[in-house]
């Protein structure tokens, strides 16, 4: 059976982490070197992304855990749309913003309170979007695209991904309900696991399943001959 005290302790890792990104907003402008929590999480994100897709996002990033714990209160949790998921559109923003981070840092490419103040920049500013859609779409309607998840679940996506049981699966779409990025996790029951990259891993729908039907593959797919 799941067991719930995992995603229990996940939210309370959470609960911890959110503190990061709202420290880092409010009082950033003053410290910059708080600013280097930016790439620190990016780091950590690309990491865990070679082994386990957006396993990161899902549970270690600061801004996700805020965008979990705090913002479905304020959320009208509406489905995400599909073309803030479409892969040319998440490409050009990555280019764009990461464009846009350089541009800003070779103003002063030596200083290290610069680039401290840029990532800064960065970081009120996507969270800005995503607390706007946050609200008006989905709590996690900015990780459809955030750059750094897009780069994670290109580069891990499809591994140690979450299996389904067809024959247990009673098609109740309790496990959707729970799922933080509003997944259709049903559908893919007949291709016997998740197929969408995207998938947080956070276990949520695990530990929801009324009939075991689900786990997360502790080893990667292996390719068809």
């Amino acid at each position: 059976m799941p067991d719930p005290n995992r995603v229990r302790r996940r939210h309370i890792l959470q609960w911890a982490l959110l503190w990061i990104v709202v420290v880092t907003i409010a009082f950033g402008w003053k410290y910059p070197w708080l600013g280097f929590s930016v790439p620190l999480v990016m780091g950590a994100g690309l990491v865990g992304g070679l082994f386990r897709g957006r396993w990161v996002c899902g549970n270690l990033c600061p801004r996700g855990s805020f965008f979990d714990r705090v913002m479905p209160a304020l959320s009208r949790k509406r489905r995400i749309p599909a073309f803030l998921r479409n892969r040319a559109f998440r490409w050009f923003l990555f280019a764009l913003m990461m464009g846009f981070m350089m541009f800003r840092a070779s103003a002063n490419p030596t200083d290290p309170m610069h680039w401290g103040r840029v990532f800064w920049l960065m970081c009120v500013i996507t969270t800005g979007i995503g607390l706007v859609l946050g609200v008006l779409i989905h709590p996690r309607a900015w990780c459809s695209f955030c750059p750094m998840g897009t780069m994670q679940s290109e580069i891990g996506g499809r591994k140690h991904q979450l299996s389904i049981d067809s024959d247990a699966c009673v098609q109740c779409r309790k496990c959707e309900r729970v799922c933080p990025f509003g997944l259709d996790i049903v559908d893919c029951r007949e291709a016997g696991r998740m197929t969408h990259p995207d998938c947080l891993r956070c276990l949520e729908c695990v530990a929801a399943c009324p009939k075991d039907a689900l786990k997360l593959e502790r080893r990667a797919p292996r390719a068809a001959a």
